[in-house]
């Protein structure tokens, strides 16, 4: 085993450890991967809303599992109190753009009071080491909407903002969490760290309006697929990238090897609708050409994305594992698997621990 997996393995081990929003995609990852490591881990999320959905496919053994509305402050608190526990990775949120638009007030609750009602529990939690949130790459004040000639490669210096309202509302999350960091934990030496990552894909993914969702599913149906921007770019990541970024953040942060309150995680490019969609018919083995959306009725979404992951590279030694190639190949495959009947379980792990003996490559 390389030093890095030792490393990472040692320190979650026998954790107990409180997963928010572990019913969603990526919290069902990383909760497999915790659990593998052999960390204690304790969800609190509403239900899964696709049918499939991964967290019921990997039937994972919960040391506890609520399904829990974190606008709820009174279920909530008591929920953290009999938990109690020492290590918080927060992922509940509202994260579609385009729901955004059609249920703003519920976005704002969800992904503002959401989070401010956790640490507001967190607060009177005996024992508890350290906190991640995790907002996005979309919390930064992005000026394409309407053009791409305003680009820039955002860094943790960059102003936070949004125009659209899920936008908006992780740049607020992202504020409220800082917030809350430096009133109630600095002070108790109780790290409240912030992970902005890029657009995460991977297998599993069933969410409404997801770029690699849309392609599987008209690829396993055999329709169209449709593209509502194929020349927008996005800083496009497996899940593994960003979720290795979040356990080793909040890892170096509790250890005292860091002191950066907020990383992004990202891959070392954008690529663009169309570059990602050519990648998957080409893995796939299927000819077909996308069509174009043209509905005008469509809300605004930032054209252009990009992402600086310096900081994490020099500080934390994180660094992207999978390019944008080997990143659509290992999600073909995924899916491939769950068409053929495969155990999800066990194929979602096999890759996890393909990509731990990626840790070390330089």
């Amino acid at each position: 085993m390389t030093d890095a997996r030792k490393n990472l393995r040692k320190f979650w081990s026998g954790k107990r450890v409180l997963v928010t929003g572990h019913t969603g995609f990526k919290g069902s990852w990383i909760s497999t991967w915790l659990m593998d490591m052999g960390a204690k881990i304790h969800g609190l999320a509403l239900a899964p809303e696709t049918t499939p959905n991964l967290h019921n496919l990997l039937e994972l053994p919960y040391k506890s599992h609520s399904i829990i509305d974190l606008r709820d402050r009174d279920k909530t608190t008591k929920a953290v109190q009999n938990i109690a526990p020492q290590l918080v990775i927060h992922m509940a949120a509202q994260p579609l753009v385009r729901r955004g638009y059609k249920e703003p007030v519920e976005t704002f609750a969800t992904n503002v009071m959401g989070t401010a009602n956790l640490l507001d529990a967190l607060r009177n939690v005996e024992g508890l080491q350290g906190a991640l949130v995790v907002t996005s790459d979309k919390a930064y004040d992005n000026r394409s909407y309407q053009s791409s000639q305003n680009s820039i490669v955002f860094t943790e210096k960059d102003a936070l903002g949004g125009q659209d309202p899920y936008s908006a509302s992780k740049g607020a999350q992202d504020i409220v969490a800082n917030s809350f960091a430096r009133s109630y934990f600095d002070a108790k030496n109780i790290p409240i760290v912030i992970a902005r990552a890029g657009n995460v894909i991977g297998g599993g993914d069933w969410s409404e309006d997801r770029l690699m969702t849309d392609v599987i599913n008209s690829l396993t149906t055999q329709t169209p697929i449709y593209l509502r921007n194929p020349d927008a770019t996005r800083p496009w990541q497996h899940v593994l990238e960003p979720v290795a970024g979040y356990l080793m953040f909040l890892q170096a942060a509790i250890e005292g090897a860091i002191s950066e309150p907020a990383l992004n995680f990202g891959p070392d490019q954008s690529n663009s609708v169309d570059e990602v969609v050519t990648l998957a018919l080409s893995k796939w083995g299927e000819a077909q050409n996308p069509v174009k959306d043209d509905s005008t009725l469509a809300p605004k979404e930032a054209q252009t994305l990009a992402l600086s992951s310096s900081l994490a590279k020099s500080r934390l030694g994180w660094a992207p594992r999978l390019d944008l190639p080997a990143c659509i190949d290992w999600i073909v495959t995924w899916h491939k698997c769950h068409l053929a009947g495969n155990n999800m379980h066990e194929v979602t792990l096999a890759q996890i621990l393909a990509y731990e003996n990626l840790l070390d490559k330089k």
